[in-house]
């Protein structure tokens, strides 16, 4: 993938931590890019009929399904996602100038997350990782593609130096104001709101279209399953969607510990949880 995915400059690639709002995001950007195709209030809009999967793919499904076609088929502007570190980015999306929106999480809830998500997922008869162990491994930063430290400063500071190339979004952000991040992605991404637009309401039908428990009791996300080598359940991706939510399943001593390795991964860099 990283040899032969080849870029467009209008590309919009989204990258995330695991088990950050993926879905959620990957629903607000189909949204605000497409306004102009679909009506938000309107009952066939795809995002009420379909998983955000299915409208905004991830590049390593297409090519596990050896459906690079796919891409050459794709509307312009292609939405993409990823999971992996900016360093591991294919050339093509760090060399032209396509626009490449990161999420991450406090690290705190992600792990919570990540535990209900494998519990969903895991075969019948498999045991999960007890729950202290599997908490010791991502504090050393046995995480999926990579330590969660090393993911975020990456596109942090990716951020900082282009900020033209990568929009770094907080999901906490998100959740506290997402009518004023919602008109902050369409600047990121050219193709900010008019005033008329403003006054009609469009960003509040996007709000509204993207709610969580909207998008969580769409059918095709309650339904069905999305991906290539590894088959996903739709409704192992939307649950609580809570901020906090760690606070009912870690101990305190195990939030001081994250919170310490935040604190020292992050030092300096003016990324804080």
């Amino acid at each position: 993938m990283q040899a032969t995915f080849k870029a467009q400059p209008s590309d919009i690639i989204l990258a995330t931590m695991l088990k950050s709002g993926t879905t959620w995001l990957k629903a607000i950007i189909f949204a605000v890019v497409n306004r102009h195709l679909y009506t938000n209030t309107h009952k066939n809009h795809p995002l009420l009929n379909s998983s955000p999967h299915d409208c905004f793919p991830f590049i390593h499904s297409i090519y596990e399904k050896n459906n690079q076609n796919q891409l050459d088929s794709m509307p312009s502007p292609r939405l993409l996602a990823v999971h992996v570190p900016f360093s591991h980015l294919p050339a093509s999306i760090t060399d032209s100038g396509c626009k490449v929106v990161y999420l991450c999480r406090n690290p705190k809830d992600v792990f919570v997350s990540l535990r209900h998500y494998l519990d969903k997922m895991k075969p019948v008869g498999c045991e999960m990782t007890p729950f202290d162990e599997a908490f010791d491994l991502f504090c050393q930063g046995v995480f999926p593609f990579g330590p969660f430290w090393d993911q975020m400063l990456e596109y942090w500071r990716e951020g900082i130096k282009s900020p033209e190339k990568v929009l770094f979004l907080k999901y906490e952000d998100l959740k506290e104001d997402l009518a004023e991040n919602i008109k902050k992605l369409a600047k990121f991404l050219g193709c900010s709101f008019s005033a008329e637009e403003v006054k009609r309401g469009v960003v509040e039908e996007i709000v509204q279209l993207c709610d969580f428990e909207t998008m969580k009791n769409v059918k095709a996300n309650k339904e069905g399953e999305h991906g290539a080598l590894v088959r996903f359940k739709n409704s192992a991706f939307f649950r609580k969607g809570k901020i906090g939510d760690w606070k009912d399943h870690i101990t305190p001593d195990m939030a001081e510990r994250v919170d310490k390795i935040i604190e020292q991964k992050l030092l300096g860099s003016g990324l804080m949880f």
